[in-house]
């Protein structure tokens, strides 16, 4: 059986350091860090109080007031991406077979916020009176949903949920529908909105957060020796992505073609990762399988790089067990020091932001990099606090959620 192609012929994206796609690559280009005091909620009280929000974010630009009240922020944000990435694939003036064109989307989380709301507003209530949307306001596959109710996309349509590995696990399931031709067209992606108090107070208890409240812009620090946790981000990514002769036959520019994908699992612990990188290990060699491509072929790693002190190390040394000397020569960075922790939607803006390298022939780069960590080889090209000119062909995104779930993918240019 010849495996059919799949590409990349549209991108979305609702980031902290941009509200779209054009504008995101240029946050990425600059080296912006999107981390300041939190003004979703009043976080005064809370060890760490600031995050990653998207900043001026008018909804009335995208639904009416009707519309948004029924959805929770993760939903709004989905959609705002999804629209993009539609219009920018060229889809609504297409004449597509809409029994073929699915949507696979990412959250970890879901509706967390709608959730908060309700028992709050109940807690103390002895006639409960829950808001009839609460449920399908909360529930994490309702993103889907509603991408594919506002186009009529009749395809396939389900959510994946695997905490950080959410999106990229979306991406992976799409680009197999694809293959095996059960759809022509997917939109894949993730969104993410845990900036409330239950997010902030849960990830904060766990010791998972930083807590770098006097210099919120810096705190993100993946590789640095003085790093003492993630930022938490919100926001969305999607992707068309597109069996190749379909996308040609309508004439559809083309980012990137999806070389491979992996997923394997740490089985290690609820929230740590293997220590010598096993299963990340693991899932890249997957990767390469899948794409029939080797190490030598890549030019840029997005790397997993929470800015945890157990994560950052782990993940270098699954990329040295697996790339060996080569390691030390590809090009590498993590944007989750730019953008911070998006949770179930960093695999989306992430494989985005390697699209875009692709794309440009740049890295974004390593930014909040003070003092190198004794821990880290220093012959890691860790791209630190400034873009760089590249060469790029092929490029690998790399996501690990609690649980142990790892997903990477590779593209290519086409």
């Amino acid at each position: 059986m010849t495996m059919r192609r799949v590409v990349v012929t549209g991108i979305g994206a609702l980031t902290p350091i941009g509200n779209n796609a054009s504008a995101y690559c240029q946050g990425l280009k600059e080296g912006l860090s999107g981390a300041g005091e939190i003004t979703h909620f009043d976080a005064s009280d809370f060890r760490t109080r600031f995050a990653c929000e998207v900043k001026d974010l008018d909804l009335s630009e995208y639904m009416d007031r009707k519309s948004s009240k029924r959805l929770d922020r993760f939903s709004q944000l989905a959609l705002i991406a999804a629209s993009e990435a539609v219009d920018d694939a060229g889809l609504q003036s297409a004449a597509l077979d809409l029994s073929k064109v699915g949507v696979i989307w990412g959250s970890g989380i879901g509706g967390l916020r709608s959730l908060e709301v309700e028992i709050e507003y109940n807690k103390d209530n002895r006639n409960p009176r829950y808001n009839p949307f609460m449920i399908p306001k909360m529930i994490a596959d309702i993103a889907a949903g509603h991408i594919s109710m506002k186009y009529g996309y009749r395809g396939s349509n389900y959510a994946t949920v695997s905490a950080c590995a959410s999106a990229t696990h979306a991406i992976i399931s799409a680009t197999d529908n694809i293959r095996l031709g059960r759809d022509d067209v997917i939109v894949a992606g993730g969104a993410e909105a845990a900036i409330l108090r239950a997010g902030i107070g849960g990830f904060g208890s766990m010791k998972a957060l930083s807590e770098r409240n006097d210099d919120p812009a810096t705190a993100s620090r993946p590789f640095d020796k003085d790093r003492d946790g993630f930022v938490l981000g919100e926001g969305a990514g999607a992707l068309i992505l597109e069996e190749l002769e379909h996308a040609k036959a309508r004439g559809a520019k083309i980012y990137a073609e999806m070389a491979g994908g992996g997923q394997t699992a740490d089985a290690h612990h609820i929230t740590a990762p293997h220590p010598e990188g096993l299963g990340a290990s693991e899932v890249m060699l997957r990767a390469f399988a899948d794409a029939k491509l080797t190490p030598q072929d890549i030019d840029y790693i997005n790397v997993h790089g929470t800015s945890t002190p157990l994560g950052d190390v782990a993940e270098l040394k699954a990329i040295e067990t697996v790339f060996g000397e080569d390691a030390f020569r590809v090009h590498i960075s993590s944007t989750k020091s730019m953008t911070g922790h998006l949770l179930g939607a960093a695999g989306a803006i992430e494989t985005i932001a390697a699209i875009f390298a692709l794309r440009d022939n740049f890295i974004p780069p390593t930014i909040n990099h003070f003092t190198p960590d004794p821990a880290i080889d220093d012959r890691f090209n860790l791209t630190l606090n400034q873009a760089v000119e590249a060469k790029v062909d092929v490029v690998l995104s790399n996501t690990f959620g609690f649980g142990g779930h790892n997903a990477c993918v590779i593209f290519k240019k086409v």
